[in-house]
């Protein structure tokens, strides 16, 4: 993996956690757009688990997900939209990956509890001696102030918060719906691999550091994060259950082509069905946690950008 070059503004380190975004959050550091930060993140367990021998039963779940932050942009005012690029992931030399009591697809056929250490080194995830495969670093915790509710970072919503992808990598660009002045982004639960799905509830739980750039874009915005990367842009619905997610991605990915390629809503949903690709990005049921769908428009040459871009 190639490391960011340029230079950083300012390091956040992982003692500044916040462990709910909310409406009345404050900020531990204020820039102004194109600043570039460095985010150090504790891994999901915020440490508490560091051997094979370490069960998740074990651990103080109030201390789940911190997310580093959170950062004010000036400017940023409700009705804007936040953008924030991901510049670089850097894990660190270990991770862990639990199966969880009561969680996930197969859990009626396997143990439980069970942790294994995963280490990272040379670009590679080591599974065991004869399986490695290369490391896919992205963040989960990726959030904003919410309108009004406080949401607990092991959830996800129309803030960000825990909205697990795997394609919240290095170069895509997330844009937030500003809700509160400011913003207030954090960051954290970054992974060294995790599959779509994430069908265990955990993929490779790791401590590491992200560097990201933000900007503004001024009086627009989506319901829900909406995040391009070079090839396309992709929208995200969460709900308890699959259908009502992928219902609220399609959603968002209607009114975005309409609203900003100046399609109708029956245009929209016919391009969408023919050319976009609707997936899950997280869905570890049985499990407490909601479900993460999404929507991937691949960028046409006919038409331009969102969000006037």
């Amino acid at each position: 993996m190639q490391e960011f070059a340029g230079s950083v503004d300012h390091v956040i380190p992982r003692d500044q956690a916040v462990f709910n975004f909310g409406p009345e959050m404050k900020p531990v550091l204020e820039v102004d757009p194109g600043t570039i930060v460095t985010f150090e993140t504790h891994d999901c367990f915020s440490g508490q688990i560091q051997t094979e021998s370490d069960m998740v039963t074990e651990i103080d779940f109030s201390k789940v997900n911190p997310a580093t932050g959170p950062v004010a942009v000036r400017g940023a005012e409700p009705g804007d939209s936040l953008i924030v690029e991901i510049l670089d992931i850097r894990p660190g030399p270990q991770g862990v990956a639990t199966i969880i009591p009561g969680y996930g697809q197969l859990i009626d056929l396997v143990e439980s509890p069970v942790t294994r250490v995963l280490p990272v080194r040379d670009g590679l995830v080591h599974f065991n001696d004869e399986i490695r495969f290369p490391a896919r670093p992205m963040v989960g915790v990726v959030g904003v102030a919410t309108g009004g509710e406080e949401i607990t970072n092991a959830m996800p919503g129309q803030h960000g918060g825990n909205l697990d992808d795997h394609m919240h990598g290095v170069g895509t660009k997330i844009y937030f719906p500003v809700r509160q002045p400011g913003g207030m982004f954090g960051v954290g639960d970054m992974h060294a691999s995790m599959g779509d799905g994430e069908i265990c509830g955990t993929g490779v739980e790791i401590a590491g550091e992200v560097t990201l750039r933000f900007d503004l874009l001024k009086d627009k915005q989506g319901a829900w994060p909406v995040s391009e990367t070079e090839d396309a842009w992709i929208t995200h619905g969460t709900a308890v259950e699959y259908p009502d997610a992928m219902r609220e991605a399609c959603r968002e990915a209607a009114y975005l082509l309409a609203g900003e390629w100046g399609l109708s809503l029956e245009e929209a949903f016919i391009l969408l069905s023919i050319r976009a690709d609707v997936g899950v990005a997280q869905a570890c049921k049985p499990s407490p946690f909601a479900t993460i769908a999404r929507v991937v428009m691949p960028k046409l040459e006919a038409i331009p950008g969102p969000f006037g871009r």
